[in-house]
């Protein structure tokens, strides 16, 4: 993975009572064509190859796009080029640009734009040191307009499964500006950025969607926590909110909000660093495994909505899922026990969980691992972070003993296990197989699906083997939606796609 945190996102959850929600004061955007979506974790980056978590990433979705984009249903489309040309050993993608696309400052899209982002979202710069600003495209050898309007992506070798990572922001040639003032060909053009307060995004009249994006202005309205979401959400001063539960959402006024739901493909995990006492002990990290219910996890967290994972990637992933992994650590106490007695911790120990404070999804879910932990004798202390920290200490540094967080990945199986990868910077519980590296390795020179697809199960088998950490849940998103709009969807990601979300209603 890159060196950002691409794939780690927060799925939140509430503790407050939604008693007297019926009572709306004011709408936002009544009196006009705006809508407002309520969002809980600050905004850091908005350069789309340097963008550090999720949550930026919810939002400039709206304002960049690649050569292909994801749409709702998960299914990956041509955008900012029309088709795509690989050779036969995957080693040369060729690239149709889309005619008639303008950027955000005025100008056209074409081929030197493309050459220009996938050079610097590589480190092909000549001002780059060569280290890829986007890790998954450190394939790339070299890119270069030829004839035809067409852009050539020549690789170091065969890669059947770049495709999916050519959804990199395009932005114009020459430009390094994109922190400050983001230049995009997105549906919505950035306006302005209040820390602690909003991101504004307002309409691109040169949409080369035709007719779209519906609405003038979004705004992404930053939350103090959950609590001050939800609130805000009952007085009417936001149209969207995602990632409630399901006891939160049944309590909203069905007659002011619809409440639409999709699964996430997101892998909640109580993250083990593999590298720090007692957790480099393979039988310890079984212990842990044996000791928690996932279910009783879901039911306090997710209120049931959730889907019970065991290993590295969610079933939404469809045929590259291992289905026979499944129930491999079911709860079980006294197995447990009888791990860390093996293991020379028949007393049990003590330990640490880093958790983000912002996101009680998460915070609760170490609250009902250490309740679980105890009856084996492992004493779990919790230490709340605030958002930064935690992305400082836990995942940058490592610095940290054990977490509960959820990993997103674009809808492709390489991009769900590529942080299992020894050398991957997002490889932030520190493990390392020999075999997975080499599995991981070969998976990108395999044309065969079926074959493909054996070696992502064999893959899946080992990180099991190992207990690398204990996978939790794939938490269904809950979003509620105010009835004055319509349109919008919710993606199996960590997407907020406002372009075809429309006002109807007062």
């Amino acid at each position: 993975m890159k060196n950002s945190i691409k794939s780690i996102v927060i799925a939140s959850a509430v503790a407050l009572t939604l008693s007297g929600f019926a009572g709306c004061t004011k709408k936002p955007g009544a009196a006009n064509n705006n809508a407002v979506v309520g969002i809980t974790q600050e905004p850091g980056i908005f350069d789309p190859h340097t963008v550090v978590a999720a949550g930026d990433e919810e939002i400039i979705f709206n304002v960049y796009e690649g050569l292909y984009k994801y749409d709702s249903k998960g299914d990956l489309n041509p955008c900012l080029a029309t088709d795509v040309a690989i050779s036969d050993d995957a080693s040369v993608y060729t690239f149709t640009i889309r005619e008639g696309v303008k950027f955000h400052d005025g100008s056209d899209l074409d081929a030197a734009d493309v050459v220009y982002s996938l050079k610097r979202a590589a480190g092909l710069l000549e001002n780059q040191d060569g280290t890829a600003l986007v890790q998954e495209l450190d394939p790339i050898k070299d890119v270069k307009a030829v004839d035809g309007g067409k852009v050539e992506v020549t690789l170091e070798s065969g890669n059947t499964e770049l495709l999916s990572y050519f959804t990199t922001g395009i932005i114009p040639d020459g430009y390094d500006n994109c922190q400050a003032a983001p230049v995009g060909t997105g549906p919505f053009k950035f306006e302005s950025y209040n820390p602690g307060q909003s991101v504004i995004l307002v309409k691109n009249e040169n949409y080369w969607q035709k007719g779209l994006p519906y609405l003038d202005k979004v705004t992404f309205k930053v939350c103090a926590d959950m609590d001050a979401g939800l609130t805000e959400l009952a007085a009417g001063s936001i149209d969207i909110f995602p990632y409630l539960t399901t006891d939160r959402a049944n309590q909203l006024d069905k007659a002011k909000y619809n409440i639409l739901s999709n699964g996430s493909n997101m892998v909640q995990i109580f993250a083990l660093n593999n590298s720090v006492e007692p957790l480099n002990n393979l039988k310890v990290r079984q212990a842990i495994n044996y000791a928690v219910s996932r279910k009783d996890v879901i039911s306090v967290t997710m209120d049931g909505a959730g889907v019970e994972l065991t290993t590295a990637m969610s079933p939404a992933m469809g045929s590259y899922y291992d289905k026979s992994l499944d129930g491999t650590f079911a709860q079980d106490i006294e197995k447990a026990k009888t791990l860390l007695a093996e293991a020379g911790y028949e007393n049990g120990f003590n330990i640490t969980c880093t958790v983000p404070s912002s996101y009680l999804i998460h915070v609760n879910t170490a609250v009902e691992l250490a309740s679980e932990l105890k009856a084996v004798g492992i004493n779990m202390e919790i230490k709340q972070v605030d958002w930064a920290t935690w992305l400082d200490k836990v995942y940058t540094n490592r610095q940290y003993e054990t977490t509960v967080i959820a990993l997103t990945s674009s809808y492709a199986p390489y991009d769900v296990l590529d942080r299992y990868q020894s050398t991957s910077s997002g490889n932030f519980i520190n493990y390392k197989n020999d075999k997975v590296d080499e599995l991981m390795a070969k998976i990108p020179t395999i044309t065969d699906t079926k074959e493909k697809t054996e070696l992502y199960h064999q893959v899946l088998k080992l990180l099991t083997d190992d207990a690398c950490s204990v996978y939790l849940q794939d938490p269904t998103t809950i979003t509620a939606v105010s009835t004055r709009l319509e349109g919008y969807n919710v993606y199996p990601m960590y997407v907020q796609d406002m372009s075809q979300v429309k006002v109807t209603g007062n």
